[in-house]
């Protein structure tokens, strides 16, 4: 007995036998992720003390990913609760037959060497290289999950896609009974013919026209000591668009970011209650989106220094160029801004040329850090935004 809610093709396309290896390639929100997790379980209730390795490029995506479906699979069900328990310290999951689940992820190829598995799973394939992945699937006995968001061709593509005994999957959102109908109005309504082809229908893009193509990707923050400037930038999202708040630092003449916040359903007491949690004081500048009054308010009554941003004539093509004088750092767990750093585009006119218009899409974390840039970044400020940031400092 497999004791989930739905038992869907994709479910049953991942546990169908005569395969090795299975890839998954999706889309936003396919649900390929959590139902991968949800095959694992399964081999981790039926065959006593079997290994299952799952591995991500870090562990703060996969806390965001792979880790987070395991522990809400088991919170939604009373008997799966009593049969696993979830050991946070050392991230792997036990079962009542000796069953492991591990949570890993690996600096090299050398790191990879060490210990066997039954099961392995590659979260976000395309974060982690393969070498490193080769040197996991030797030492893999039974079965290989990779699952991707296929942005662009990659390892999974070139080197495992096409060999014997392995099976390819494409899932998108359309597959996905849990999302809400406005959830799978926003990924179909995607206008970018690119990204609508990634991310609505799950098919391998090769996106053109990225407005930051170039970033590095770093494990924290600098010290406070070596920040010029210092604050947060926040954009606000409730239903469909998540809240992010991002925190910005000049240091080393350089731009660095660490995304503290990305999530829908966010009240204004939730907002500061995890901006609080997470270290924000309420010395701490943070930039808002000034179409907000009544929550800047609300901010500032829970004891946050909020500001609104100053907008202008093209505040958001002003924004960007500030934004790309710097050379951009951001912290591997800011997963939200990555993602949106890798799809956040200029548009094209009819011809299919570029133009000098962004998409108004993946950009809320971008949008967050360019509130804060426009603030305290810009150089070349009018009169106004120069009135307005004197007030600040």
């Amino acid at each position: 007995m497999i004791p989930y809610k739905v038992i869907g093709p994709l479910f049953r396309a991942n546990i169908e036998q005569g395969w090795r290896t299975y890839i998954n390639q999706g889309g936003t929100s396919s649900g390929k992720t959590y139902t991968i997790m949800e095959v694992l379980f399964y081999f981790a209730m039926t065959e006593a003390r079997t290994v299952i390795t799952v591995v991500g490029q870090d562990f703060p995506n996969l806390k965001v990913g792979a880790y987070r479906d395991a522990k809400t699979i088991i919170s939604e069900s009373d008997w799966m609760s009593q049969y696993f328990k979830v050991n946070e310290s050392g991230h792997f999951i036990t079962g009542r037959n000796g069953s492991v689940i591990e949570f890993q992820s690996y600096a090299d190829a050398q790191d990879a060497k060490n210990g066997k598995r039954d099961y392995l799973f590659v979260n976000e394939a395309n974060g982690v290289g393969y070498e490193i992945y080769w040197q996991l699937a030797i030492r893999t006995r039974k079965k290989i999950y990779i699952d991707y968001n296929p942005s662009e061709r990659f390892w999974a593509h070139n080197k495992v896609k096409g060999t014997k005994g392995t099976k390819f999957i494409i899932s998108d959102h359309r597959g996905n009974p849990f999302l809400s109908r406005e959830e799978h109005e926003r990924i179909e309504n995607i206008e970018d013919p690119e990204l609508w082809k990634v991310y609505a229908r799950g098919l391998t893009g090769r996106l053109s026209g990225l407005i930051f193509p170039h970033y590095n990707i770093v494990d924290e923050m600098p010290p406070l000591a070596d920040c010029k400037i210092h604050g947060y930038g926040l954009d606000f999202g409730f239903t469909n668009d998540p809240t992010a708040l991002v925190e910005c630092a000049l240091a080393h003449g350089e731009l660095w970011t660490d995304l503290h916040i990305y999530s829908t359903g966010m009240t204004n007491p939730m907002i500061a209650r995890e901006a609080k949690e997470g270290g924000v004081t309420r010395r701490d500048l943070i930039v808002a989106d000034s179409a907000e009054p009544k929550s800047i308010a609300e901010l500032k009554a829970e004891g946050l220094w909020v500001v609104p941003t100053v907008k202008g004539n093209d505040s958001i093509s002003v924004g960007i160029d500030i934004l790309r004088r710097y050379k951009w750092n951001v912290t591997r767990r800011s997963v939200g801004l990555i993602e949106e750093l890798n799809a956040y585009k200029y548009k094209k006119d009819r011809d299919g040329k570029q133009t000098n218009t962004p998409i108004d899409a993946w950009n809320h974390a971008i949008d967050a850090t360019r509130y804060f840039a426009q603030m305290k970044l810009n150089l070349k400020r009018s009169g106004t935004a120069r009135a307005h940031y004197n007030k600040l400092d």
